[in-house]
């Protein structure tokens, strides 16, 4: 998962760039970027970090200009060195600098393509970098020196024709404008929103609406699957259907664990949804254990908050906060490497043994993925004086790797694969294991939007949506994903001794 945004003002868009990649920091702690655009000039500043660690006055000075993208990234497709940061940028046709949230499944063939058919050249292993080529070349074949906004999106339709998977898309257009577009199925949330400045309309896409919220844009809709937003130099806004064939399949663990509690997605508020998957797993208790002996129920910080309270509620339990989190680690889903992640969790999260001591704890996260996170969140329950220790997930079984822009683990490292709850639970160390039904967290979605009719849920049944995944295709991505691939030992960055304001200080103007 990624985070992007692009917005169109009438000033200087840098701080609010800076400002909605904050926001969406939650996507992705890797790399930050952002490109803006005054008359025919680009200005450039990305790198590996946190926003502001990336972003310091200097280089907030030199970002000019009422256009720009930004993109805060994770490693999925590619390595997690400085040159993978996002945006990228092409010269011909026109100056063009594109942002990308998701993941092409066909990366592989269309950057052979690209090389053979189209004479370019990909410079990094990133799937964005072939998704901005693949657009240049539709943008190139047309042959105009000044396209029109219906121009830019045939080149778009051309883009849903050739890649495949999940992608979200921000661009700018050098002297013409700022693009968005959503692949066809929706897999991957973007949104926009207005507001009025002295009378005269500004936008912004991002992600999620959370970014449109802090930035006081107030939300139009969703960018419905296979659609293209564009707003011209002169705050013209054009929007266009560019595929024939699209189906709304936003992706399930969005609602889960990915997206801000208070964002709203395709319609339906991520914190109401987490509310119901909280009720749905009270109401799982009461039916496989209606004589429960439960105490008390601790969330897991910080996803998992919501569902747990509204657990406890429906159950006429005690809700507790037993872990305090340390604010300064990242997110260990997205840390690579089970060494990294494995050392993160003790500095992550410390118990309050007064809450667990003599007493019989559920514990709620959002998910178990590997289930190193749990393992030992259940040592330090029972370490703290728990009598028992249950354990629930507000999400069913992760059984089979995400393929449109999670960086889900191999199968093989997945706790829940080949396995049942049960033995799950016995690998983890709690006394008894819950995990919510598949059908029961759809159901915490569509019954906010009964429109949504169907899920990217391949995590949990290994159905992918878009019908282009063989098992060829899994089996090269295990090699790229496993935790042995991702050993910084292993995958040494030749770069990683130069200095950062010298390697890959990359404000340069692009003239």
């Amino acid at each position: 998962m990624c985070g992007i945004v692009g917005i169109f003002a009438r000033s200087y868009v840098n701080q609010t760039l800076f400002d909605a990649l904050t926001v969406l920091q939650h996507r992705g702690q890797d790399a930050a970027g952002i490109v803006t655009s005054e008359g025919n000039r680009f200005f450039m500043r990305k790198d590996n970090g946190l926003v502001n660690e990336v972003f310091r006055t200097r280089h907030m000075k030199r970002l000019v200009g009422n256009l720009g993208i930004g993109h805060v990234r994770y490693p999925t497709a590619g390595s997690s060195s400085s040159a993978e940061a996002q945006p990228f940028y092409v010269n011909s046709p026109y100056g063009i600098a594109l942002a990308h949230n998701g993941n092409l499944t066909n990366a592989e063939q269309l950057a052979d393509d690209i090389f053979r058919a189209d004479l370019r050249h990909i410079n990094t292993t990133s799937d964005s970098e072939v998704l901005l080529n693949v657009f240049a070349h539709e943008l190139q074949q047309l042959g105009k020196l000044n396209p029109s906004p219906e121009d830019i999106f045939a080149a778009v339709a051309k883009v849903h024709q050739r890649c495949q998977g999940g992608y979200a898309v921000v661009a700018i257009i050098t002297g013409y404008g700022v693009l968005a577009f959503r692949d066809p199925h929706g897999i991957r949330p973007l949104v926009y929103g207005q507001r009025i400045v002295n009378g005269q309309a500004e936008y912004m896409v991002a992600s999620e609406s959370v970014a449109l919220d802090t930035s006081g844009f107030a939300k139009v809709r969703d960018i419905v699957p296979g659609e293209a937003i564009f707003i011209d130099r002169d705050g013209g806004l054009h929007l266009q259907q560019c595929t024939q064939q699209q189906m709304l399949a936003p992706c399930l663990f969005e609602y889960v664990y990915l997206a801000r509690p208070d964002s709203i997605i395709d319609g339906v508020s991520v914190h109401e949804s987490r509310m119901l998957m909280g009720v749905r797993l009270a109401e799982k208790v009461l039916k496989e254990m209606p004589n429960h002996d439960i105490d008390v129920v601790i969330p897991i910080p910080d996803t998992s908050r919501t569902s747990a309270l509204e657990m406890a509620h429906t159950l006429g339990v005690t809700f507790r906060e037993g872990f305090i989190k340390n604010r300064y680690i990242g997110r260990t889903f997205i840390m690579p490497g089970q060494t990294q992640r494995k050392k993160s969790v003790r500095q992550k999260l410390n118990p309050i043994a007064s809450e667990f001591k003599d007493k019989v704890v559920m514990l709620v996260d959002d998910s178990i993925v590997r289930g190193t996170t749990s393992k030992q969140i259940i040592e330090m329950a029972r370490d703290a004086g728990a009598r028992k220790v249950y354990f629930a997930s507000a999400a069913p079984e992760v059984r089979f790797p995400n393929v449109y822009g999670i960086d889900m683990p191999t199968a093989s490292e997945l706790v829940a694969h080949g396995r049942t709850a049960k033995e799950v639970g016995d690998y983890i160390g709690c006394d008894w294991m819950l995990y919510q039904d598949l059908d029961d967290l759809k159901s915490c979605v569509t019954q906010l939007n009964p429109a949504i009719t169907a899920f990217d849920t391949c995590v949990f049944d290994g159905q992918y949506v878009t019908g282009t995944v063989d098992r060829a295709y899994l089996d090269r991505l295990e090699q790229k994903r496993s935790d042995d691939a991702k050993n910084p030992l292993n995958n040494a960055d030749p770069d990683a001794d130069i200095d950062s304001d010298t390697s890959a200080d990359l404000h340069t103007r692009i003239e």
